[in-house]
């Protein structure tokens, strides 16, 4: 991976959840490239050491660990991993999350006939609420939870980052994923929440807000069988002035600007959108 400017992280200790997903992979190599220790932290241990293994095989230094992060003991014991073999944790991502069908409707609007006729149909009012719960969960829960064990870290150092993900659905929810939208929203409001709490103990808290960008767990949504777009995915790129889906190499920038105490040292509880100006268009 070539990146876009490098950054000194040598001494540092990094810690990314979901590390062993396509954007968040991209993370823990560029951060490997600057000189940290990563340790990459997924539900799936064999996703996560694929990635560790490709960072040690270009010189970086990296561990895969298995981590659920909406249960503590399993974080506690990753952390206690992490520390035996790499030390403290400086730096910490959350980038675990996702969606779920039962939190998405089938229908970008609701008609009248949907409610007598609805065989086959999710509509608003078919969501399942555990299917719900567990959009929240992952996405709130999953950035809350791992923040509570590692932060102690920080706050130990008197001093560390925090970056969480959010979505550009923050900003404005997608049609038919009402779960997934109102989560990320709470993520970024405990970002800001977050980074007024830790102030005074020198821990900032930052997030990321990616626009549409192609990987494993929307591949089906947005891409046909052969390859082709979808729909849906005709849609995006037709509101998004850069007219083409993100590319995981694009968020790096952001996430190393974020990282660095060099060059954002006085940035604190900031949700930053790459969305290739989705989020800015109005349709007109």
């Amino acid at each position: 991976m070539k990146l876009p400017f490098k950054i000194n992280l040598e001494d540092k200790v990094a810690v990314i959840t979901g590390g062993g997903g396509v954007l968040c992979g991209a993370f823990a190599k560029a951060i490997a490239q600057c000189g940290a220790k990563v340790a990459i932290l997924d539900l799936k241990k064999s996703n996560a050491d694929k990635v560790a293994a490709e960072i040690c095989s270009t010189g970086g230094y990296a561990i895969g660990v298995e981590a659920n992060v909406l249960d503590v003991a399993s974080l506690v014991a990753a952390q206690k991993e992490v520390s035996a073999k790499l030390g403290s944790c400086d730096i910490l991502i959350n980038g675990a999350g996702g969606n779920h069908p039962q939190g998405t409707t089938t229908k970008e609007y609701l008609y009248p006939e949907d409610i007598s006729n609805n065989e086959g149909l999710v509509t608003f009012f078919d969501l399942d609420p555990d299917g719900v719960k567990f959009v929240f969960d992952l996405n709130f829960l999953g950035t809350l939870l791992p923040t509570q064990v590692y932060a102690k870290d920080m706050v130990a150092n008197g001093k560390g980052t925090v970056v969480n993900i959010s979505s550009m659905n923050a900003f404005t929810p997608l049609t038919k994923i009402p779960a997934y939208s109102g989560a990320k929203a709470a993520v970024s409001n405990f970002t800001q929440w977050l980074a007024v709490h830790m102030s005074k103990v020198g821990i900032r808290v930052n997030a990321i807000a990616p626009g549409f960008f192609l990987t494993e767990q929307n591949r089906g949504l947005l891409l046909n069988a052969d390859g082709s777009p979808t729909a849906r995915a005709h849609k995006i790129i037709s509101q998004t002035p850069m007219g083409r889906f993100g590319e995981s190499d694009e968020l790096i920038g952001t996430l190393l600007w974020l990282v660095s105490e060099e060059a954002s040292g006085f940035v604190n509880g900031v949700v930053v959108p790459v969305d290739g100006g989705f989020s800015s268009y109005s349709g007109v």
